[in-house]
């Protein structure tokens, strides 16, 4: 097979634009396939009024054009200020995720009377632009400090309105995004002893989705609301609320479900529900309790302000455990072989802990053959079972190809966390770091993987 390289070039109006070059082979086109070079061109031609205008990409840089968009599996939104209370029941709204203000014109964001650190102060009205983590993180080091960074903006249009992100993604050359919340995935933990709420706020929050965003809109935006197992008969009448809005995919915080496995049969009904619709589950990186539960274990803070933590922390407690434990518990506890056509999705917790897992997991299998088995006993090889059922979204500044070489391309969706600054600045540039990689699983992790499991058919087209 041939393979495809990818060189970034920058233009004059800063923007970034991929110039491909093939090498050894081209790319299969047909009728169904869009060129995004004329689709995107052709668009900013049409709002902006001509080809010499300030601000349109120069395409005419590109030697060839991927024939197909991208469908980008981990973006986000900002959420605002009423994301929990604009619809929440009136019995619960005192007890809501609320936003209140200090008295030195911050704001604070409460459950009640408890003031909970999950988003960094001046949410609401900045953030740091897309892709400028790195940049932060070296101005840092050269001794300057966050605000002389640079890297903080006003928040753009289309990191919080829907209208805007469509023109975004035109831009961008992405047929279709999913979207997770940014403050959204770090409320469930602080709501756990109070489950009625928690299901309140969620079912708040997901309406907002639905009306500001969409669980499907037009085929291109998939908006996933939020779900919890902390009660069996409540999961799975929000999951039928957001089933008959139309969702495609459901939102889940990795870890243990409030003291259970998320395998244990007591949550059959809302597994066999889920594989019935045939959404997937993205289990995206979010606040899963384990900084709290752990930390003073280790003589570390219990909860310390996002972006504090610290190195242990980071390390331990907040990505790489929870979603290796609950990918172990799904699979040792047999969910998969009770239920065999559920899909998940790891998002936004990077690849590097994947190869550890599976080795432990087929090694402890049989390490654990005398011992219970929740669930029932499990068939064939876990590792097997993990590609078969569960796809990986890794960092961008990972090797990308030996996860390809573990798990194969089909188990891959690449995500670019667009606007967080974590990710890469524009999707198309995630495509770029994949030098090397035969085209065709290129293709399979920016499309075509993902656009199966969104269940969409054709091209889109340009708005």
């Amino acid at each position: 097979m041939g393979r495809v390289r990818y060189v970034l070039d920058s233009t004059s109006s800063s923007k970034v634009v991929i110039r491909h070059r093939l090498i050894q082979r081209t790319f299969d086109r047909s009728l169904r396939h869009i060129d995004i070079r004329v689709q995107v061109r052709q668009y900013w031609i049409a709002r902006l009024g001509g080809s010499n205008v300030d601000g349109v990409p120069d395409f005419r840089r590109l030697d060839v054009a991927l024939d197909y968009q991208i469908v980008d599996c981990d973006t986000h939104y900002y959420e605002p200020r009423d994301a929990f209370t604009r619809f929440i029941e009136p019995e619960f709204r005192d007890r809501a995720v609320q936003v209140t203000s200090r008295a030195d014109g911050g704001e604070d964001i409460r459950v009640g009377d408890k003031i909970i650190e999950v988003v960094p102060d001046g949410f609401f009205h900045q953030a740091m632009r897309p892709g400028g983590l790195r940049e932060m993180m070296r101005a840092v080091k050269n001794g300057s400090t966050l605000a002389e960074s640079g890297v903080y903006e006003a928040m753009r249009p289309e990191w919080v309105s829907r209208p805007e992100r469509l023109e975004k993604m035109i831009e961008q050359g992405v047929e279709a995004s999913v979207l997770y919340p940014t403050l959204g995935v770090g409320v469930e933990h602080h709501l756990r002893h109070d489950v009625p709420a928690l299901y309140a706020n969620l079912h708040a929050f997901n309406r907002w989705i639905d009306e500001d965003w969409g669980y499907a809109y037009e085929g291109r935006i998939f908006g996933a609301p939020m779900l919890s197992l902390a009660d069996p008969d409540r999961a799975v009448a929000e999951l039928e609320y957001v089933l008959n809005r139309g969702a495609r995919v459901i939102g889940m915080v990795p870890g243990h479900a409030h003291g259970h496995s998320p395998a244990h049969p007591m949550f059959d009904p809302f597994w066999a529900r889920v594989e019935e619709a045939g959404v997937m589950v993205g289990l995206h990186i979010a606040e899963s309790g384990y900084t709290e539960f752990y930390s003073t274990d280790f003589s570390e803070a219990a909860n310390p302000v996002p972006h504090e933590k610290s190195a242990l922390q980071w390390t331990m407690f907040y990505g790489d455990r929870p979603i290796m434990d609950t990918f172990a518990a799904m699979i040792l506890h047999n969910l998969f072989g009770r239920f065999p056509k559920l899909r998940m999705m790891s998002v936004e917790n990077g690849s590097v802990w994947v190869p550890y897992l599976l080795t432990v997991m087929d090694k402890m299998k049989g390490m654990g053959r005398s011992g219970p088995w929740l669930g029932g006993r499990v068939n064939g090889r876990p590792s097997e079972i993990f590609k078969e059922h569960i796809f990986v979204s890794p960092f961008h500044e990972e090797s990308v190809p030996d996860l390809v070489d573990l798990i194969g391309a089909r188990s891959i969706c690449l995500g670019s966390d667009f606007p967080h600054p974590e990710g890469v600045a524009e999707p198309a540039e995630y495509v770029e770091r994949l030098d090397g990689v035969d085209a065709s699983d290129v293709r399979l992790m920016a499309r075509d993987n993902l656009r199966e499991i969104l269940q969409l058919t054709g091209a889109a087209a340009v708005h």
